[in-house]
Protein backbone atom coordinates (compact mmCIF):
# COMPACT_ATOMS: atom_id res chain seq x y z
CA UNK A 1 0.00 0.00 0.00
CA UNK A 2 1.40 3.56 -1.37
CA UNK A 3 0.52 6.05 1.40
CA UNK A 4 1.57 9.38 2.40
CA UNK A 5 3.39 9.72 5.01
CA UNK A 6 3.64 13.03 4.98
CA UNK A 7 0.15 13.42 6.13
CA UNK A 8 1.46 12.53 9.81
CA UNK A 9 2.68 16.14 9.67
CA UNK A 10 -0.88 17.20 10.42
CA UNK A 11 -1.79 15.23 13.60
CA UNK A 12 1.96 16.03 13.95
CA UNK A 13 1.74 19.84 14.28
CA UNK A 14 -1.70 19.81 15.53
CA UNK A 15 -0.28 17.73 19.07
CA UNK A 16 2.22 20.23 19.49
CA UNK A 17 -0.42 23.34 19.26
CA UNK A 18 -2.61 21.38 22.04
CA UNK A 19 0.15 20.97 24.18
CA UNK A 20 1.66 24.26 23.86
CA UNK A 21 -2.25 25.39 24.62
CA UNK A 22 -2.56 23.33 27.66
CA UNK A 23 1.06 24.47 29.57
CA UNK A 24 -0.23 28.06 29.01
CA UNK A 25 -3.39 27.62 30.26
CA UNK A 26 -2.00 25.70 33.38
CA UNK A 27 0.43 28.93 33.78
CA UNK A 28 -2.23 31.12 33.15
CA UNK A 29 -1.14 33.31 30.24
CA UNK A 30 -3.49 34.55 27.73
CA UNK A 31 -1.58 33.53 24.58
CA UNK A 32 -4.22 32.20 22.79
CA UNK A 33 -7.15 33.65 21.19
CA UNK A 34 -9.77 31.23 20.12
CA UNK A 35 -10.66 33.03 17.38
CA UNK A 36 -7.50 34.24 16.18
CA UNK A 37 -6.37 30.40 16.19
CA UNK A 38 -8.95 29.12 14.54
CA UNK A 39 -8.02 31.17 11.57
CA UNK A 40 -4.63 30.55 11.58
CA UNK A 41 -5.14 26.98 11.47
CA UNK A 42 -7.78 28.10 8.80
CA UNK A 43 -4.72 28.86 6.99
CA UNK A 44 -2.88 26.19 7.38
CA UNK A 45 -5.16 23.51 6.35
CA UNK A 46 -5.60 25.45 2.91
CA UNK A 47 -1.71 25.75 2.61
CA UNK A 48 -1.61 21.72 3.08
CA UNK A 49 -3.84 20.98 1.25
CA UNK A 50 -2.90 23.06 -2.22
CA UNK A 51 0.83 21.54 -1.30
CA UNK A 52 -0.89 18.32 -2.43
CA UNK A 53 -1.45 20.00 -5.69
CA UNK A 54 1.53 21.66 -6.54
CA UNK A 55 4.63 20.03 -4.24
CA UNK A 56 4.89 17.77 -7.83
CA UNK A 57 5.16 20.82 -9.91
CA UNK A 58 7.74 22.09 -7.70
CA UNK A 59 10.11 19.11 -8.07
CA UNK A 60 9.41 19.09 -11.46
CA UNK A 61 10.91 22.26 -11.49
CA UNK A 62 13.94 21.69 -9.05
CA UNK A 63 14.64 18.59 -11.83
CA UNK A 64 14.55 20.10 -14.77
CA UNK A 65 16.51 23.09 -13.51
CA UNK A 66 19.46 20.81 -12.96
CA UNK A 67 19.59 18.77 -15.84
CA UNK A 68 19.65 21.29 -18.39
CA UNK A 69 21.14 24.63 -16.36
CA UNK A 70 22.64 22.63 -13.57
CA UNK A 71 26.70 24.56 -13.25
CA UNK A 72 27.82 20.91 -11.70
CA UNK A 73 26.21 17.37 -11.52
CA UNK A 74 26.12 17.38 -7.13
CA UNK A 75 26.41 14.04 -5.73
CA UNK A 76 25.27 13.60 -2.01
CA UNK A 77 27.70 13.86 0.65
CA UNK A 78 27.74 14.67 4.33
CA UNK A 79 29.40 17.83 3.14
CA UNK A 80 27.42 18.80 0.41
CA UNK A 81 24.19 18.46 2.74
CA UNK A 82 25.50 21.17 5.08
CA UNK A 83 26.34 23.51 2.38
CA UNK A 84 22.27 22.94 1.03
CA UNK A 85 21.18 23.81 4.45
CA UNK A 86 23.12 26.85 4.30
CA UNK A 87 22.25 27.50 0.72
CA UNK A 88 18.48 26.85 1.49
CA UNK A 89 18.77 29.27 4.83
CA UNK A 90 20.60 31.93 2.56
CA UNK A 91 18.17 31.87 -0.04
CA UNK A 92 15.30 31.86 2.07
CA UNK A 93 17.06 34.98 3.89
CA UNK A 94 16.88 37.14 0.76
CA UNK A 95 13.47 35.86 -0.10
CA UNK A 96 12.05 36.52 3.45
CA UNK A 97 13.70 40.02 3.23
CA UNK A 98 12.69 41.02 0.17
CA UNK A 99 8.42 39.92 0.85
CA UNK A 100 9.10 42.69 3.54
CA UNK A 101 10.51 45.11 1.25
CA UNK A 102 8.43 44.72 -2.17
CA UNK A 103 4.75 45.29 -1.88
CA UNK A 104 4.19 42.43 -4.74
CA UNK A 105 6.05 39.97 -2.38
CA UNK A 106 4.46 41.45 0.50
CA UNK A 107 1.11 41.08 -1.15
CA UNK A 108 2.05 36.95 -0.90
CA UNK A 109 3.75 37.13 2.90
CA UNK A 110 1.32 39.35 4.95
CA UNK A 111 -1.07 36.56 5.60
CA UNK A 112 1.84 35.44 8.15
CA UNK A 113 2.14 38.10 10.15
CA UNK A 114 -1.93 39.27 10.32
CA UNK A 115 -2.20 37.06 14.41
CA UNK A 116 -2.45 39.47 16.65
CA UNK A 117 -1.32 36.10 18.75
CA UNK A 118 2.29 34.54 18.55
CA UNK A 119 1.96 30.95 19.34
CA UNK A 120 2.14 27.04 17.25
CA UNK A 121 -0.98 28.34 15.17
CA UNK A 122 0.49 31.03 13.74
CA UNK A 123 3.30 29.09 11.88
CA UNK A 124 0.55 27.89 10.07
CA UNK A 125 0.15 31.03 8.75
CA UNK A 126 1.81 30.44 5.05
CA UNK A 127 0.13 30.45 2.00
CA UNK A 128 0.39 28.68 -1.46
CA UNK A 129 1.11 31.46 -2.99
CA UNK A 130 4.02 32.21 -0.54
CA UNK A 131 4.97 28.63 -1.56
CA UNK A 132 5.21 29.59 -5.31
CA UNK A 133 7.23 32.72 -4.30
CA UNK A 134 10.27 31.63 -2.38
CA UNK A 135 10.52 28.42 -4.68
CA UNK A 136 11.43 31.11 -7.33
CA UNK A 137 14.10 32.14 -4.95
CA UNK A 138 15.17 28.13 -4.25
CA UNK A 139 15.25 27.86 -7.97
CA UNK A 140 18.76 28.79 -7.92
CA UNK A 141 19.87 25.50 -5.99
CA UNK A 142 19.44 23.05 -8.95
CA UNK A 143 21.25 25.74 -11.21
CA UNK A 144 24.07 25.42 -9.35
CA UNK A 145 23.43 21.56 -9.42
CA UNK A 146 21.97 20.34 -6.54
CA UNK A 147 19.63 17.77 -7.65
CA UNK A 148 15.84 17.70 -7.11
CA UNK A 149 15.66 15.05 -4.53
CA UNK A 150 18.10 16.45 -2.24
CA UNK A 151 16.67 19.90 -2.14
CA UNK A 152 13.17 18.76 -1.62
CA UNK A 153 14.45 16.21 1.45
CA UNK A 154 16.57 19.87 2.93
CA UNK A 155 13.16 21.47 2.30
CA UNK A 156 11.59 19.30 4.49
CA UNK A 157 13.88 19.77 6.86
CA UNK A 158 13.98 23.45 6.65
CA UNK A 159 10.22 23.88 6.90
CA UNK A 160 9.84 21.68 10.27
CA UNK A 161 12.19 23.79 12.41
CA UNK A 162 10.30 27.28 12.22
CA UNK A 163 7.44 25.31 13.70
CA UNK A 164 9.16 25.45 16.97
CA UNK A 165 10.41 29.22 17.01
CA UNK A 166 6.49 30.48 16.78
CA UNK A 167 5.84 30.44 20.58
CA UNK A 168 6.08 32.85 23.70
CA UNK A 169 6.73 29.79 26.01
CA UNK A 170 10.26 29.62 25.30
CA UNK A 171 12.56 31.93 26.61
CA UNK A 172 16.25 32.61 25.17
CA UNK A 173 18.28 29.82 25.23
CA UNK A 174 21.84 30.66 25.75
CA UNK A 175 24.88 30.05 23.04
CA UNK A 176 22.32 28.94 20.66
CA UNK A 177 20.79 32.97 20.32
CA UNK A 178 24.18 33.20 18.80
CA UNK A 179 23.95 30.48 16.03
CA UNK A 180 20.00 29.79 15.54
CA UNK A 181 16.86 31.65 14.99
CA UNK A 182 15.62 30.75 18.07
CA UNK A 183 12.08 31.79 19.50
CA UNK A 184 13.16 34.94 21.13
CA UNK A 185 14.25 36.45 17.41
CA UNK A 186 11.20 35.61 15.99
CA UNK A 187 9.11 36.86 18.60
CA UNK A 188 10.86 39.94 17.38
CA UNK A 189 10.21 39.50 13.78
CA UNK A 190 6.67 39.12 14.39
CA UNK A 191 6.43 42.53 16.66
CA UNK A 192 4.82 45.15 14.86
CA UNK A 193 6.86 47.79 17.44
CA UNK A 194 8.35 50.41 15.64
CA UNK A 195 11.91 49.50 17.28
CA UNK A 196 10.88 45.54 15.49
CA UNK A 197 10.09 46.17 12.28
CA UNK A 198 11.97 44.48 9.25
CA UNK A 199 14.18 42.36 11.35
CA UNK A 200 15.14 38.84 11.80
CA UNK A 201 14.36 37.68 9.02
CA UNK A 202 16.68 34.52 8.90
CA UNK A 203 14.74 31.27 9.22
CA UNK A 204 17.11 28.62 10.89
CA UNK A 205 20.51 30.56 11.40
CA UNK A 206 20.67 33.79 12.39
CA UNK A 207 23.96 34.91 10.89
CA UNK A 208 22.67 35.76 8.23
CA UNK A 209 21.01 38.70 9.92
CA UNK A 210 23.91 39.90 11.87
CA UNK A 211 26.03 39.41 8.47
CA UNK A 212 23.46 42.03 6.94
CA UNK A 213 22.62 44.48 9.32
CA UNK A 214 19.08 43.28 10.08
CA UNK A 215 18.92 41.71 13.48
CA UNK A 216 17.57 42.58 16.29
CA UNK A 217 17.77 41.51 20.32
CA UNK A 218 14.55 41.01 22.04
CA UNK A 219 14.68 43.31 24.60
CA UNK A 220 13.14 42.74 28.41
CA UNK A 221 11.76 45.81 28.82
CA UNK A 222 9.54 46.12 26.01
CA UNK A 223 6.56 44.42 25.80
CA UNK A 224 6.07 43.22 22.70
CA UNK A 225 3.07 43.50 20.42
CA UNK A 226 2.28 41.06 17.30
CA UNK A 227 0.34 41.49 14.11
CA UNK A 228 0.35 44.09 11.42
CA UNK A 229 0.61 47.92 11.93
CA UNK A 230 -2.17 48.13 10.63
CA UNK A 231 -4.52 45.53 12.45
CA UNK A 232 -6.58 43.39 10.05
CA UNK A 233 -9.73 42.82 11.69
CA UNK A 234 -11.03 40.27 9.95
CA UNK A 235 -12.05 36.51 10.54
CA UNK A 236 -12.67 36.13 6.69
CA UNK A 237 -10.47 33.63 4.61
CA UNK A 238 -10.85 35.09 1.37
CA UNK A 239 -10.33 38.49 2.85
CA UNK A 240 -6.81 37.51 4.78
CA UNK A 241 -5.44 36.33 1.70
CA UNK A 242 -6.48 39.02 -1.14
CA UNK A 243 -6.85 42.09 1.20
CA UNK A 244 -3.55 43.31 0.17
CA UNK A 245 -3.66 42.59 -3.21
CA UNK A 246 -6.87 44.84 -3.48
CA UNK A 247 -5.53 47.40 -1.37
CA UNK A 248 -2.40 47.72 -3.65
CA UNK A 249 -4.76 47.61 -6.89
CA UNK A 250 -6.37 50.52 -5.54
CA UNK A 251 -3.09 52.05 -4.56
CA UNK A 252 -1.62 51.82 -7.90
CA UNK A 253 -4.84 53.17 -9.95
CA UNK A 254 -4.68 56.20 -7.39
CA UNK A 255 -1.00 56.93 -8.52
CA UNK A 256 -0.43 59.11 -11.49
CA UNK A 257 1.74 58.35 -14.06
CA UNK A 258 3.04 55.02 -15.18
CA UNK A 259 6.17 55.13 -13.75
CA UNK A 260 4.90 55.82 -10.44
CA UNK A 261 2.68 52.93 -10.41
CA UNK A 262 5.28 50.84 -11.22
CA UNK A 263 7.47 51.77 -8.60
CA UNK A 264 4.82 51.45 -6.06
CA UNK A 265 4.46 47.91 -6.69
CA UNK A 266 7.92 47.33 -6.02
CA UNK A 267 8.45 49.75 -3.17
CA UNK A 268 8.06 49.52 0.64
CA UNK A 269 4.39 48.34 2.01
CA UNK A 270 5.03 51.85 3.67
CA UNK A 271 4.72 53.53 0.93
CA UNK A 272 1.04 52.33 0.40
CA UNK A 273 -1.36 54.99 1.84
CA UNK A 274 -3.37 53.12 4.95
CA UNK A 275 -6.64 54.97 3.29
CA UNK A 276 -6.89 52.26 0.61
CA UNK A 277 -7.80 49.70 3.52
CA UNK A 278 -11.22 51.26 4.26
CA UNK A 279 -11.65 52.01 0.14
CA UNK A 280 -11.34 48.43 0.14
CA UNK A 281 -13.16 47.09 2.63
CA UNK A 282 -16.13 49.53 1.44
CA UNK A 283 -16.23 48.01 -1.72
CA UNK A 284 -16.46 44.72 -0.85
CA UNK A 285 -18.78 45.09 1.71
CA UNK A 286 -15.98 44.10 4.02
CA UNK A 287 -16.94 44.47 8.22
CA UNK A 288 -16.55 42.89 11.41
CA UNK A 289 -19.77 42.32 13.00
CA UNK A 290 -18.77 43.27 16.99
CA UNK A 291 -21.88 41.52 18.51
CA UNK A 292 -20.09 39.05 20.90
CA UNK A 293 -20.57 34.88 19.91
CA UNK A 294 -20.68 32.43 22.69
CA UNK A 295 -19.83 28.94 23.49
CA UNK A 296 -22.32 26.90 21.43
CA UNK A 297 -21.09 28.92 18.11
CA UNK A 298 -17.50 28.54 19.13
CA UNK A 299 -18.28 24.59 19.34
CA UNK A 300 -20.02 24.69 16.29
CA UNK A 301 -16.94 26.25 14.17
CA UNK A 302 -14.66 24.12 16.10
CA UNK A 303 -15.95 21.11 15.12
CA UNK A 304 -16.15 21.89 11.48
CA UNK A 305 -12.03 23.07 11.84
CA UNK A 306 -12.04 19.47 13.65
CA UNK A 307 -13.42 17.34 10.98
CA UNK A 308 -12.12 19.40 8.51
CA UNK A 309 -8.17 18.67 9.60
CA UNK A 310 -9.42 14.89 9.70
CA UNK A 311 -10.24 15.12 6.23
CA UNK A 312 -7.52 16.43 5.13
CA UNK A 313 -5.40 13.82 6.61
CA UNK A 314 -7.15 10.96 4.89
CA UNK A 315 -7.13 13.26 1.81
CA UNK A 316 -3.34 13.29 2.23
CA UNK A 317 -2.20 9.56 3.33
CA UNK A 318 -4.65 8.32 0.34
CA UNK A 319 -4.28 10.68 -2.14
CA UNK A 320 -2.42 7.93 -4.94
CA UNK A 321 -5.61 6.03 -4.41
CA UNK A 322 -8.11 8.78 -4.77
CA UNK A 323 -9.27 9.71 -8.38
CA UNK A 324 -8.87 13.30 -9.75
CA UNK A 325 -12.85 13.50 -9.70
CA UNK A 326 -12.71 12.83 -5.34
CA UNK A 327 -9.42 15.31 -5.22
CA UNK A 328 -10.99 17.76 -6.72
CA UNK A 329 -14.71 17.91 -5.01
CA UNK A 330 -12.74 16.95 -1.59
CA UNK A 331 -10.67 20.44 -1.84
CA UNK A 332 -13.45 22.21 -2.50
CA UNK A 333 -15.73 20.88 0.17
CA UNK A 334 -12.30 22.07 2.42
CA UNK A 335 -12.05 25.23 1.08
CA UNK A 336 -15.47 26.14 1.52
CA UNK A 337 -15.24 25.10 4.96
CA UNK A 338 -12.67 27.60 5.64
CA UNK A 339 -14.77 29.97 3.96
CA UNK A 340 -17.35 29.26 6.13
CA UNK A 341 -15.95 29.48 9.62
CA UNK A 342 -14.73 32.64 9.11
CA UNK A 343 -17.89 34.09 7.85
CA UNK A 344 -19.53 32.10 10.53
CA UNK A 345 -17.26 34.05 12.92
CA UNK A 346 -18.32 37.32 11.65
CA UNK A 347 -22.16 36.01 11.49
CA UNK A 348 -22.73 36.95 8.26
CA UNK A 349 -26.26 36.39 6.47
CA UNK A 350 -24.81 34.57 2.87
CA UNK A 351 -23.13 31.43 5.35
CA UNK A 352 -26.28 29.63 4.38
CA UNK A 353 -25.96 30.06 0.67
CA UNK A 354 -22.41 28.76 1.30
CA UNK A 355 -23.53 25.58 3.40
CA UNK A 356 -26.32 24.77 0.82
CA UNK A 357 -22.80 24.63 -1.83
CA UNK A 358 -20.56 22.96 0.48
CA UNK A 359 -23.65 20.12 0.47
CA UNK A 360 -24.21 20.07 -3.27
CA UNK A 361 -20.23 19.20 -3.51
CA UNK A 362 -20.69 16.39 -0.47
CA UNK A 363 -23.79 15.07 -2.51
CA UNK A 364 -21.71 14.88 -5.65
CA UNK A 365 -18.90 13.22 -4.14
CA UNK A 366 -20.81 10.87 -2.35
CA UNK A 367 -22.44 9.76 -5.89
CA UNK A 368 -19.30 9.39 -7.79
CA UNK A 369 -17.91 7.39 -4.59
CA UNK A 370 -20.57 5.20 -4.08
CA UNK A 371 -22.42 4.90 -7.41
CA UNK A 372 -25.26 2.65 -6.11
CA UNK A 373 -28.65 3.27 -7.76
CA UNK A 374 -30.65 3.30 -4.15
CA UNK A 375 -28.11 5.97 -2.88
CA UNK A 376 -28.47 8.21 -5.97
CA UNK A 377 -32.18 7.72 -5.65
CA UNK A 378 -32.39 8.72 -1.80
CA UNK A 379 -29.74 11.41 -2.38
CA UNK A 380 -31.66 12.87 -5.42
CA UNK A 381 -35.04 12.61 -3.07
CA UNK A 382 -32.77 14.83 -0.92
CA UNK A 383 -31.64 17.31 -3.15
CA UNK A 384 -35.23 18.13 -4.35
CA UNK A 385 -36.58 18.64 -0.34
CA UNK A 386 -33.27 20.69 0.06
CA UNK A 387 -34.51 23.18 -3.07
CA UNK A 388 -38.50 23.33 -2.33
CA UNK A 389 -37.82 24.31 1.26
CA UNK A 390 -34.78 26.16 0.44
CA UNK A 391 -35.61 29.64 1.90
CA UNK A 392 -37.81 28.00 4.84
CA UNK A 393 -34.58 25.66 5.73
CA UNK A 394 -32.67 29.46 5.66
CA UNK A 395 -34.87 30.48 8.48
CA UNK A 396 -34.24 27.64 10.78
CA UNK A 397 -30.23 27.13 9.83
CA UNK A 398 -29.48 31.00 10.29
CA UNK A 399 -31.83 30.53 13.64
CA UNK A 400 -29.74 27.64 14.76
CA UNK A 401 -26.15 28.70 13.68
CA UNK A 402 -27.05 32.96 15.41
CA UNK A 403 -30.10 33.33 17.55
CA UNK A 404 -30.25 30.12 19.26
CA UNK A 405 -26.78 30.27 20.35
CA UNK A 406 -27.27 34.05 21.69
CA UNK A 407 -30.41 32.64 23.47
CA UNK A 408 -28.43 30.13 25.10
Amino acid sequence: MKLNILAFAVPLFVSFMILEYVVARRKRLPYFNLHNSITNVAVGIAERLMDVWVVGLFYFVYDYLQKNYGLFDIKPNLLLWLLLLLCTDFMWYWYHRLAHEINIFWAAHIVHHQSEDFNYTVSARITVLQAFLRTGFWAILPVLGFPASMITSILLVHGLYPFFIHTRLIGKLGILEYILVTPSHHRVHHASNEQYLDKNYGDVFIIWDKLFGTFQKEEEDVAIKYGLTHPLKSYSFLWQHFHFIAELTYAVRRTPGTWNKVKLLFSKPEQVDPAVREIAEERFRIKQNDAAFDAPLNRYVVWQIGLTMGLLFIFILFEHYLPLSQQVLISLAILLTLINCGAIMEQKQWVYYLEFLRLLTLTIGFILAYPAIWLNIILLFVAILLIAYFDTIRVYYLEWVYDRHRRS
